[in-house]
């Protein structure tokens, strides 16, 4: 007897249909697009940013504090600096309020006003001007840049203007100057002044050309090792420096004027880039003096820890040890808004 072979489910279960596709419900309403608020009055209701920066010369005892912030959303700062002594008086104010293309610096005391401004003018020219309003004296000038960026020609001319326009052209190798210059008994000349460097038995050797003395300078330099001889043409004077590497954090700076028999030598060490020490010796003023430095010697305050920077300096006369002085400045930053 034959057992019925048992139905599939399949054949248990009628097939369903698949649904019909439904229509995508209707789009909501569309809701009026809000009107975005003028950036520029934004920007004029943010509160500016303001900086105080303060800084202390034991040696000339006086404060220098300089006060600045940034406006419009920083298209343009304003600043004033001033010179405060022990006796609590103010001298020297400047205000001066900086953007991209226009700058104003005013001398409250000298009741003068210093206006620069540069622009681009097109793709490969920039202009930029200078303006003394006391003097009502000036400064125009025009900057080409060819399709090679190391190419330049700048033209600038004084306002008013007086004689033949100044012209410098800048290539890789340096740049040549063509001025226009009145000298007393003498009349008008055309002055050439210029920079030529070049590659020379693996340094650089440099020539620079100003006010009829010619400066030839060579620099040797290797991973551990600097050597740069220089002489200056027709006084002859001739000096040259050498500088060692002992490690990435320390070197040793050597200089010697063979005309003067004066030299100059210095050592730094350096640790991290808030840590340096200087010490050196000068013979033409007899002096030796040690350096320490917390914070970046060349930085800002911004960069330093706690924005602040500090020096210490202590200078031996040879002559007069007793007469030894000890120094310091002090700068520090406060970011009040």
């Amino acid at each position: 007897m034959t057992e019925p072979s048992p139905q599939s489910p399949n054949n248990l279960i009628l097939p369903l249909s698949p649904p019909s596709p439904s229509l995508p419900p209707p789009p909501p309403p569309a809701s009026p697009t809000p009107t975005k608020p003028n950036q520029f009055l934004s920007s004029l209701s943010k509160r500016p940013s303001l900086r105080v920066t303060s800084e202390f010369d034991s040696d000339s005892r006086v404060f220098f504090h300089k006060v600045s912030c940034k406006l419009f959303d920083n298209l343009a700062k304003l600043k004033l600096s001033f010179i405060n002594n022990s006796k609590r008086e103010i001298s020297e104010p400047q205000l001066a309020l900086t953007s991209k293309y226009l700058s104003i610096h005013y001398d409250p005391e000298e009741q003068n006003a210093l206006i620069k401004s540069s622009f681009d003018v097109g793709p490969m020219l920039h202009f930029k001007a200078a303006h003394d309003v006391k003097a009502q004296q000036g400064e125009v000038a025009m900057i080409a840049n060819l399709a090679d960026p190391s190419y330049a020609v700048e033209v600038s001319s004084p306002v008013p203007y007086v004689g033949l326009p100044k012209a410098t052209i800048r290539f890789p190798m340096g740049e040549v100057t063509l001025d226009d210059r009145e000298e007393e008994e003498v009349a008008r000349k055309v002055s050439i002044n210029g920079i030529l460097k070049g590659p020379i038995l693996n340094g650089v050797c440099t020539a620079h050309y100003t006010d009829e003395e010619l400066k030839l300078r060579y620099s040797y330099k290797d991973g551990a090792m600097s050597f740069i001889p220089s002489i200056s043409l027709p006084s002859n004077a001739l000096s040259f420096a050498f500088k060692r590497r002992f490690s990435p954090s320390d070197k040793l700076s050597y200089w010697y004027n063979l005309d003067s028999n004066y030299w100059s030598a210095v050592y730094k060490l350096t640790y991290d880039k808030d840590f340096k020490f200087k010490a050196g010796y000068d013979s033409e003023v007899r002096l030796g003096w040690a350096s320490l430095w917390v914070g970046d010697e060349n930085g800002k305050a911004k960069t330093a820890p706690m924005k602040m920077k500090v020096q210490f300096m202590l200078q031996v006369p040879q002559d007069d040890i007793k007469s030894s002085m000890l120094m310091f400045r002090v700068k520090k930053r406060w970011d009040i808004l």
